[in-house]
């Protein structure tokens, strides 16, 4: 692999799969001496995120129960 004139690397696709990398998904690099590490930015975890932004929202207080009932269409 090589780094192109625009810094650009291509991450073979094993890699990618394995690190669960989508397109569209946030990276962060990590200097440690020599080695550059390429990982997940934490703030890319969008289903946190959701549930955050969905935490209290519920009018009703609902058991799982009712509520897979609801989802079966019982």
């Amino acid at each position: 692999m090589r780094v192109t004139d625009k810094g650009q690397v291509t991450i073979p696709i094993g890699i990618r799969r394995k690190a669960g990398l989508l397109p569209n998904t946030d990276v962060e690099f990590v200097v440690s001496g020599k080695r550059v590490i390429i990982r997940k930015s934490a703030k890319a975890r969008r289903g946190r995120r959701l549930v955050a932004a969905m935490r209290g929202r519920a009018t009703k207080r609902l058991s799982t129960r009712q509520i897979m009932a609801l989802t079966r269409g019982e």
